[in-house]
């Protein structure tokens, strides 16, 4: 018996090695990661790239303190503003804890300007994390159940709905900040109408609010661009980032431009090992590596290829509800739960996630290729299509 907490609901099964968009288990056999560590192994494993940095860094230097410069946090800052747009960046560990530092940003602004009880406004179905702030923020009652008393200082609104953001603004006067994913990726991958973003930008404009966009799903090629939002034309004044940023090294980061830039002041925030030389390190390679490697336009080019085979399959099929993809973040909802399919797709050698109960959730390594993909959608379909013939649970 493990003596780990009971955490996880874990498949039977662990992997020793990967190479590319492969995996291996202790007994040998193979799987095609449709997963990557849910849309954290961008570069996919064992990366050439990614190794040499890591392993050089850590024959130099792992670990100092932010009491001190650390060179390689100022370049990968100085990287990131140049891609995002973004004028500051704090490093933290992970995609809650870069939340955490948006949420106290936004408390700090609106204590600035005089608010007594800033307050921000959130989603429905949306998840930003399951520490006590991000868990409150989050718009799904089973992550929040057993932990009240949540925080206060919350506002939620259905996704994608304009009309009530600007309600909210007629009769609230203490909120200063919107938090949105430009889609919700733990929500189902609900993708929102062309014009929401840009209408929240304009909302936020007229009310002098905070956009703050949490990315840590759809950042980094994700989506095809390096970020969401830089497909609606817009930019944010705050954006969480995590997940593939360091490519399986654990690194987060809050960034912020404009009058969020300079809120926070020495000893308002802080972390120990955010943004640590090791880290960076990993974060530095990975956007050259994209770069180099051209992986944002293969990030678009095959996501596209996933949606289109799994729609020319699929389309037509009762219980198939819709099929959504933004780049290589990709769900097929059903008309009922399928967190079945878990099992059956490890079976069967294939790395698949099931959200929102009825959504299978494919995120696969921005390296794959349109061989790979192919292979991914043509092993997948036949286990939908065996769940739907099946009589209704």
């Amino acid at each position: 018996m493990s003596n780990l907490m009971n955490t996880y609901g874990r498949q039977p099964v662990a992997f020793v090695r990967g190479e590319g968009v492969w995996l291996w288990d202790e007994n040998g056999r193979r799987y095609l990661d449709g997963l990557a560590g849910v849309a954290v192994n961008g570069l996919g494993h064992a990366h050439k790239k990614l190794v040499s940095a890591v392993c050089e860094q850590a024959g130099q230097l792992i670990h100092t303190s932010n009491i001190y410069q650390i060179r390689r946090q100022e370049q990968l800052a100085e990287r990131l503003c140049a891609i995002s747009g973004m004028e500051r960046v704090f490093f933290c560990n992970s995609g809650c804890e870069a939340n955490e530092a948006a949420i106290k940003l936004a408390r700090l602004y609106g204590h600035g300007k005089g608010i007594a009880v800033p307050t921000i406004i959130v989603m429905e179905k949306s998840f930003h994390g399951r520490t006590m702030a991000t868990l409150t923020a989050t718009g799904n009652r089973k992550v929040q159940a057993g932990f009240e008393p949540l925080l206060t200082g919350f506002v939620r609104v259905p996704y994608n709905d304009l009309e009530a953001v600007r309600q909210v603004a007629g009769h609230n006067h203490d909120v200063v900040a919107v938090l949105v994913e430009p889609v919700e990726g733990e929500g189902g991958i609900r993708i929102p109408d062309p014009g929401y973003l840009q209408g929240l930008r304009d909302i936020c404009d007229q009310q002098g609010w905070l956009l703050m966009l949490d990315e840590v799903q759809t950042g980094i090629g994700r989506t095809g661009s390096w970020f969401a939002y830089q497909h609606a034309g817009i930019a944010p004044d705050v954006m969480s980032l995590a997940k593939g940023l360091g490519s399986g090294v654990p690194i987060g980061a809050c960034l912020a431009r404009g009058a969020a830039a300079d809120v926070f002041k020495p000893g308002n925030h802080g972390s120990t090992f955010g943004g640590n030389p090791l880290a960076c390190a990993a974060g530095l390679a990975t956007l050259q590596a994209m770069d180099e490697e051209k992986l944002l336009a293969n990030a678009a080019t095959v996501g596209e290829l996933i949606v289109r085979r799994l729609r020319d399959k699929l389309s037509g099929v009762a219980g198939v509800m819709e099929i959504r993809g933004a780049g290589m973040l990709i769900g097929i909802e059903l008309d009922r739960p399928c967190s079945v399919l878990v099992a059956r797709a490890l079976e069967a050698g294939l790395l698949i996630n099931v959200t929102a109960d009825s959504v299978v959730r494919l995120l696969p390594p921005l390296i794959m290729n349109q061989d790979e993909a192919i292979q991914l959608v043509d092993g997948l379909v036949p286990l939908i299509l065996a769940l739907l013939q099946e009589a209704r649970p």
